[in-house]
């Protein structure tokens, strides 16, 4: 009996492979001619930037230890795809989606990376993104980088928008050409994606997964982290990317609150007696249709029905002040941490500093400026010390209105487990206060648009987030595949 990939689970996977109904090879080449079908060819995707030559030799590999020496583990001989912002050691290159560094290779591997193969994934490739984590320019669509080009919404390709910029790790997922993916997040860039693609994804406390090795946009809120099409999936890549690195010094802040293996927390009764707040003030405004709220009044219900208590209001003090506030951060972080990355590549890499990017571009402006790069020139007249007045004022107006005033004040006063969003409308605090949440699929509109709802919390409350979150999807099952011809 043929092994059906679409929406096979790792578990479903690493069921086939240890009965010896499938292998990994299979597995690869399974996905290798989805991505011929729908990627490059039938709707074009255009959601994965570059195979890795060396991903059927690592799976036969992998086959021939499993036969010898046993399984590594739950992702031993899963093939996964990474953001083009995420290091790899080997044969492919890491762009950012930027022509600029189309022909860059990593040094060696990123944490991440190397994370991964050691749990014997197989690294299937890299995805498309927004260039630069969509801080090149202003304007410029979700999905769209001047190496890649447009990545596809496959729910409507060309109508429906893909989010930003983990596009090409949300589409790839979606659409079955992966079985997993990486994306990276510094604000909404792994929860947008997920939820414009009816998938998972959880963005991690910044802390909890290195970010060495990845392109960055601002040190204090990058992290990577995983997308999936099923919680538990989820869960499992998870668990193989938390580790502390002496590179990142933040990883040490992880030690007795991370975990290798986050399935303990698949519980279905998760939500039963669970305190969910709900921040009204967050959705009642614009951006949120009649449509959406109906919807998500829908999931209120749901979540109820599984015995979970819900706080409504649990009103967030600062949240009128936090949308108000545009805060300089990104443009004072982005040059400093581009220039750091910058050199840690080959001493023959011809960009050396941001402004030779943007050097390049000037140079190859009808290929590469599409959309312009005015954030890319306004992070360059910085000085790259994090020295100015206004930045370090910024950042600590953006930890005080996310934090202390912010989730904490919020979820302590009311003794709340989580927080629940419509969509993805936390990722701004969230991601200002480094703080984890997770994207789970909620229905769709009339049109066929996907919709979600985030659950989000205090720092390291990745395992009470996965449990509810696993609850609810387990007690719905909302996802419904695209359909692609």
């Amino acid at each position: 009996m043929t092994f059906k990939i679409e929406e096979a689970t790792v578990a479903d996977m690493q069921s086939a492979m240890a009965s010896g109904k499938l292998t990994s090879v299979e597995l690869v080449s399974m996905y290798l001619e989805r991505i011929a079908a729908y990627d490059k060819e039938g709707p074009k995707l255009n959601s994965v930037l570059e195979i890795n030559p060396d991903a059927l030799a690592i799976a036969e590999a992998l086959d021939v230890e499993r036969a010898t020496k046993g399984q590594r583990g739950p992702l031993h001989g899963i093939p996964i795809l990474l953001k083009d912002n995420i290091d790899t050691g080997d044969k492919l290159h890491t762009s950012a989606g930027s022509l600029a560094l189309a022909h860059s290779f990593a040094p060696d591997d990123s944490f991440v990376a190397k994370q991964l193969r050691e749990a014997g994934a197989v690294i299937l490739g890299k995805a498309n993104m927004t260039e630069f984590a969509n801080y090149k320019t202003r304007g410029m669509p979700g999905g769209y980088s001047s190496r890649g080009g447009q990545v596809l919404n496959p729910y409507k390709p060309g109508v429906f928008g893909t989010g930003g910029s983990s596009s090409g790790s949300g589409v790839s997922v979606s659409s079955n050409l992966t079985a997993i993916a990486i994306g990276t997040e510094t604000s909404g860039s792994i929860l947008s994606p997920a939820y414009n693609n009816s998938v998972v994804g959880i963005k991690p406390t910044v802390g909890l997964v290195s970010r060495d090795g990845i392109v960055p946009l601002a040190h204090s809120q990058d992290t990577a982290g995983p997308i999936a099409r099923t919680v538990a999936d989820a869960a499992v890549l998870l668990g193989a990317l938390t580790g502390v690195d002496d590179k990142d010094p933040i990883t040490s802040a992880s030690v007795n609150k991370s975990y290798s293996d986050y399935t303990q927390f698949l519980d279905i009764d998760g939500l039963e007696g669970a305190r969910i707040g709900i921040p009204r003030e967050y959705y009642y405004t614009s951006g949120i249709t009649d449509e959406e709220k109906a919807i998500f009044d829908k999931v209120v219900a749901d979540l109820k029905a599984q015995g979970a208590v819900i706080v409504d209001y649990a009103n967030i003090p600062s949240a009128n002040e936090l949308a108000q506030f545009s805060s300089s951060v990104f443009m004072y972080e982005f040059k400093g941490d581009m220039n750091a990355y910058l050199s840690s590549l080959e001493a023959d890499s011809p960009m050396k500093t941001l402004t030779d990017i943007i050097e390049f571009d000037n140079k190859n402006s009808v290929d590469n400026l599409k959309y312009g790069h005015t954030l890319l020139t306004d992070s360059d007249a910085t000085s790259g010390t994090l020295t100015e007045s206004q930045y370090i004022r910024d950042r600590l107006k953006d930890l005080r209105l996310s934090r202390t005033e912010g989730i904490d004040f919020t979820m302590n006063k009311h003794n709340l487990d989580a927080l629940l969003f419509p969509n993805t409308r936390n990722a701004g605090i969230s991601a200002k206060a480094g703080y984890p949440s997770i994207t789970v699929p909620a229905g769709y509109t009339k049109e066929g648009k996907p919709v979600a709802v985030t659950f989000a919390g205090m720092a390291y409350s990745e395992p009470t987030l996965i449990k509810v979150a696993y609850s609810f999807e387990q007690a719905t099952h909302y996802r419904i595949p695209p359909v692609l011809k």
